[in-house]
């Protein structure tokens, strides 16, 4: 079962349970705290914004959450798993089998098609080569990309690009999807567009995306928006959108 938390008198579902969250960086004097007793819940059939300038301590606190960084004191629950009580192969074996990724940096390996390129965490986990190549050529195709599946990424746009990452990210069918900057590589419409996508793929019961961006223009596609100051979380924004049932 779920751990829920009460939002607005409802009792929701939740995908990630951060409490009393701390993390610094360096030592001694030269110590510099990046989370400073942070509080989280992210709703299973969310997407949810994690907002502020540079430094705040977004990044790092999705870091926390994907088991990448370990805490220095609190707890981080992802989908029922207490993520730093894990070792580092089991930490890794649970990213590979219930996260996925998108990066500002669109990370495609240049020699391999847009098709292999997206198989990639499927091999990973050891499906034959074929059949990874095969799904991820699905779920291209579901991103509109059905005819790009054989190009490289030279051959392809800035957006077409960032929907191989998306397709990469999706094609294990990860029940949370971590975004860090998405948008931040693309201009104002292809920008939108590719939120418009994320946010049309991360909203299902079984699934909760959360998005690190600096990028105001985005604001609207999540369902709440968390800003973070100073390693604090210092307001929760309810948004109430036309696709809200």
């Amino acid at each position: 079962m779920p751990a829920v938390a009460t939002i607005n008198g409802a009792h929701l579902p939740v995908a990630v349970k951060v409490r009393g969250v701390y993390k610094s960086f360096g030592e001694g004097q030269a110590r510099v705290p990046a989370l400073k007793g942070v509080d989280l819940d992210v709703l299973l059939g969310e997407v949810l914004l994690l907002v502020g300038p540079s430094g705040s301590g977004k990044t790092t606190l999705l870091s926390v959450i994907a088991g990448i960084l370990d805490t220095d004191e609190g707890e981080v629950d992802v989908l029922g798993t207490p993520v730093p009580q894990l070792t580092p192969d089991d930490k890794t074996r649970f990213r590979r089998d219930n996260l996925g990724f998108i990066f500002q940096q669109f990370n495609l390996l240049p020699t391999l098609t847009a098709a292999e390129n997206a198989a990639v965490p499927l091999i990973i986990r050891g499906l034959p080569r074929s059949q990874a190549i095969e799904k991820a050529a699905s779920t291209m195709g579901e991103l509109g990309l059905e005819d790009r599946i054989d190009f490289l990424p030279s051959k392809l746009s800035g957006g077409q690009q960032q929907r191989v990452a998306i397709a990469r990210a999706l094609v294990g069918e990860p029940r949370l999807i971590l975004c860090d900057e998405p948008t931040a590589n693309l201009d104002a419409e292809t920008g939108g567009k590719a939120m418009e996508l994320l946010r049309r793929v991360g909203k299902r019961p079984d699934r909760a995306m959360i998005v690190v961006t600096h990028d105001s223009r985005i604001f609207e596609f999540g369902d709440r928006v968390v800003r973070l100051e100073d390693g604090r979380i210092e307001q929760v924004k309810q948004n109430h959108r036309r696709d809200d049932p």
